[in-house]
């Protein structure tokens, strides 16, 4: 089987890609692995191979800190700057995929770009899959607004909404991505998460329901770090800092705020800083490194706050920590609003984020209550995510599947 990858957004929305990728090719198939180009060698230095497509999305990101829009009070502003953010590098993204395609068995897709994706697929016949990390379809099971009170409303108002959004959004794409008239062609939408956590979803969207996409060999950090472990065994369990490649605002600040928090509770400080310009380094009671292991490390940390990205929550869950989900945009507040639903994390968004607010989150994370629930939801986490996904990818391109296989593909968690 010939396979098409083309996942874009951040590195978040890549790492399921090349996991996956990297699944497919231990199976002995053959894939071509699309990404935005500023995420080639990220993928290149781990031993998965990939080609650039699209925009560079870090671009887009920052786009997106410094348009005025996102922030007005007028929603409707904010909905024509996200409108104008989606479109932006779709035609460089069908372009690409136009010239990749051909003579591949099967095109799949992450969130990002599922348009452009199943576009180009259905042009020349190929099936197609798009790998959802948050259930997105219309549905009346998840709030469609991320806020507490929402979960209060009839599961009508929940459908409705999600409904306007998606013909929002395809209106928005209309002026870039074609309409397809070529054949009709096999499509599924793989849920890359735990159903579990929004009750009610798995019985209204169509599966498969696969569970989330983890790493769960550490495969896509640069392996053990004695000095972070030395750390780590030399002090009590400290609080887990991480926001990807989120915008975090002034780095000084929000160090010197992190620092004063943890200080002020008797817990040492592991911040990642991801994509900010933070200085590395160990001392006594903060260690401040590029990334982690989040399988090796989280078990080890007494919290973690985060932004709520798919990838990070479900490590997090993984590891049976509570969590500070302090959300930045896209679907991080509806993982903040779910887990603090079920009593697994406590949120709010990182904008209004400050000392005293996120020591009282801390407070509330720190109960016993919350704390043996997330060791109770740990017990149950299913890490085969990315394989099962490849089952069901496998059977779609037409390769040979074992029964068990078939079944487990299309079991819900």
């Amino acid at each position: 089987m010939r396979s098409l990858l083309a996942f874009t957004g951040s590195r978040g929305d890549a790492q399921p890609g090349i996991l996956l990728a990297r699944a497919l090719r231990e199976r002995g198939h053959y894939v071509t692995l699309a990404l935005a180009p500023n995420l080639v060698a990220f993928a290149d230095e781990h031993g998965v191979a990939a080609v650039p497509f699209g925009c560079d999305t870090a671009d887009l990101l920052d786009a997106q800190r410094t348009d005025h829009r996102f922030t007005s009070r007028d929603p409707r502003a904010r909905l024509r700057a996200l409108f104008e953010l989606q479109r932006r590098g779709v035609p460089e993204q069908l372009a690409d995929l136009r010239a990749l395609a051909p003579g591949h068995d099967v095109v799949v897709a992450g969130m990002a770009g599922e348009e452009a994706a199943e576009s180009v697929a259905r042009a020349v016949g190929l099936p197609f899959a798009a790998v959802h990390f948050f259930p997105i379809q219309p549905n009346s099971a998840v709030p469609v607004a991320p806020v507490r009170w929402a979960a209060r409303l009839p599961g009508v108002v929940h459908r409705g909404g999600w409904s306007i959004l998606a013909r929002a959004r395809a209106a928005a794409l209309a002026t870039v991505v074609p309409r397809t008239t070529g054949p009709n062609v096999a499509a599924v939408r793989i849920q890359a998460y735990d159903p579990r956590l929004f009750p009610g979803v798995g019985e209204q969207l169509s599966g498969p329901f696969v569970g989330f996409p983890v790493d769960s060999n550490g495969f896509l950090t640069r392996g053990p770090s004695p000095t972070l472990d030395s750390w780590l065994e030399a002090g009590s369990a400290p609080i887990y800092v991480g926001f990807g490649s989120m915008d975090v605002g002034d780095p000084a600040a929000f160090v010197a705020m992190l620092r004063a928090v943890c200080a002020g509770r008797g817990r040492r400080l592991l911040l990642a800083s991801g994509w900010a310009s933070i200085a590395t380094g160990f001392e006594q009671d903060v260690a401040v490194v590029e990334q982690v292991d989040h399988a090796r490390v989280l078990p080890r940390c007494v919290a973690a706050v985060h932004h709520g990205g798919a990838g990070t929550t479900a490590a997090a869950l993984r590891a049976g920590v509570p969590q500070v989900i302090c959300s930045v945009q896209a679907d991080q507040p509806y993982w903040g609003q779910a887990l603090q639903r079920l009593g697994l994390a406590a949120t709010t968004p990182a904008k209004r984020l400050t000392g005293e607010r996120l020591d009282a989150l801390l407070d509330r994370v720190a109960h016993p209550d919350v704390v043996a629930r997330a060791a109770t939801s740990a017990a149950g986490f299913a890490a085969d995510g990315v394989e099962r996904a490849a089952d069901v990818v496998e059977a779609l391109g037409g390769s040979p599947v074992a029964p068990e296989l078939a079944y487990s593909a299309g079991r819900q968690l």
